[in-house]
């Protein structure tokens, strides 16, 4: 008399017919399947014993199952990203949760370098300067009437120039004339002392000290032979 040969779960004969071992025994496959099977968390199904199973973050899913919430597509093979415990193929969750770079209107990609500025997002390569086409990257730039410049575009365009020397004041100055000065460019035309900061008159549009301005233009005390000026 042979011996017997059953199923540990039900006790079915397993006599010509298909079963899986494990450590408690051999089991037949329904027995086997409602014992060891993981429940899909998609469908809430079993994942029997001759599907593919994928286990992601303590879940499990039929093959069919792990899929992009919003479009569906399969995420068996593809990269992906998990929102709120939705799982998202990385085309939907660019398109849902990524910036649009304000130059180019394509997603800034998630783990990409980029930039952001006054709300606005941009590729790192497409952040330029509005006057030498540069990108500006981490320098340093200065905005101005919607356009982003690189400092040395920024002084040649918009910063005002010394009437004397026209190059531009990036600090400090002086206005002499409605015109705008640095400081070591306002001198006095006779001994060229700088005129910043101290009392100074002009001739013919020239400024002159009150030295200069009394040795060459004021009228002479005809005893004395010096200039007569207002603080005389």
């Amino acid at each position: 008399m042979s011996e017997a040969f059953d199923c540990a779960k039900c006790g079915e004969s397993l006599y010509g017919r298909k079963y899986i071992q494990t450590d408690g025994g051999p089991h037949c496959v329904p027995c086997y399947d409602n014992t060891f099977a993981n429940t899909c968390a998609e469908c809430q199904q079993l994942i029997g014993h001759d599907s593919r199973e994928l286990f992601y973050e303590d879940r499990h899913f039929h093959e069919g199952c792990f899929r992009c919430c919003r479009c569906q597509r399969s995420l068996a093979d593809e990269p992906f990203t998990c929102q709120d415990s939705e799982l998202l193929c990385n085309d939907c969750y660019c398109s849902a949760f990524s910036s649009q770079c304000s130059a180019c209107g394509e997603t800034v990609m998630p783990g990409s370098r980029k930039l952001e500025y006054g709300g606005q997002t941009w590729h790192e390569h497409c952040f330029l300067c509005s006057g030498c086409e540069q990108p500006l990257g981490s320098h340093s730039f200065v905005p101005d009437k919607g356009g982003h410049y690189c400092v040395p575009c920024y002084e040649n365009k918009f910063a005002p120039r010394c009437a004397r020397c026209s190059k531009t004041l990036t600090q400090g100055g002086v206005t002499y004339r409605d015109q705008p000065w640095h400081r070591e460019c306002l001198l006095c035309t006779g001994c060229q002392t700088p005129l910043a900061g101290q009392q100074f008159t002009s001739r013919d549009d020239d400024p002159y000290c009150v030295d200069c301005y009394g040795e060459l233009f004021a009228p002479k005390c005809s005893s004395c032979k010096r200039p007569i000026t207002g603080g005389t």
